[in-house]
């Protein structure tokens, strides 16, 4: 297999699809890798271009994200059970697992309920406490158009957050453009991730890496410390970045993540 190609594969859950990225090689040792909101698996291939090939990279597009079906709930457990479903469809007992934002407390969840199926955790700017009051705060994508006659006409639609998700639209037979998700689900989904989520945080004690954004707008640096400090053999690299590292850091943060998984032995 080709380390550089991505190769899509679908997995039927209840008859609901799962799509997902299998960048190879197969000998290579497994990571799982999860995005957050707005994006898709695809966000990583930079990432598993440069692991390769010691490392084999499997990127879901997350429930109701990029190629995969909407699902009844965003829930944490349903996320955790799509993401045991594919180890088990690969047939791999552990894995290294990796997550962005949404996918980082999926990450982090996966580890503190399935310990022995993942072997390290990396949180990619994710904090353990976001506020549980108020909308949803990205409900702005509720007012972004679903689909639209050109590209053009969908990124004027969903302005400043083009940059964001501009290599994920999709053109449908007929010409037009649309989202690579629908809003309601999004929100559904940030929504969930609400609350205090320090025990599962804790909840787990495999060797664990914190990637923060220095100028991140959702995880502040005292509590990144305090995540590093209060769970065991946790270690932490900031970034001179925001919030979206995957997009405006890959270099930096592929170097903080083959450095943290080279040191696993």
């Amino acid at each position: 297999m080709d380390a550089w190609q991505e190769h899509r594969h679908h997995l039927l859950l209840d008859g609901r699809r799962l799509s997902y990225l299998d960048f190879g090689p197969a000998a290579g040792k497994p990571l799982l890798v999860l995005h957050g909101h707005f994006s898709e698996g695809r966000s990583f291939a930079p990432l598993a271009a440069e692991l390769a090939p010691e490392w084999r990279v499997v990127a879901p597009d997350q429930r109701g994200h990029g190629e995969s079906d909407r699902a009844p709930d965003y829930s944490r457990e349903g996320y955790v059970a799509d993401a045991v479903a594919l180890l088990d469809h690969l047939g791999l007992p552990s894995a290294a697992v990796l997550g962005h934002s949404m996918g980082g407390k999926n990450a982090y969840h996966l580890a503190a309920r399935h310990p022995g199926r993942i072997s390290a955790l990396i949180n990619v700017d994710d904090p353990v406490v976001i506020a549980d009051t108020g909308p949803s705060g990205i409900a702005f994508c509720l007012d972004w158009p679903r689909r639209t006659p050109t590209r053009e006409a969908l990124l004027d639609g969903v302005g400043p957050a083009a940059p964001l998700i501009a290599g994920q639209l999709r053109q449908e037979a007929d010409g037009s453009w649309r989202l690579p998700f629908v809003p309601e689900d999004v929100v559904a989904s940030d929504l969930g991730v609400r609350g205090d989520h320090w025990p599962v945080w804790l909840g787990s004690d495999c060797p664990a890496l914190l990637i923060h954004g220095r100028t991140s707008f959702l995880l502040t640096p005292e509590l990144a410390a305090e995540m590093t400090e209060r769970r065991p053999h946790t270690r932490r690299v900031e970034l001179d970045a925001g919030h979206f590292i995957p997009a405006e850091d890959p270099e930096g943060m592929a170097g903080a993540v083959r450095d943290f998984l080279g040191s696993l032995g």
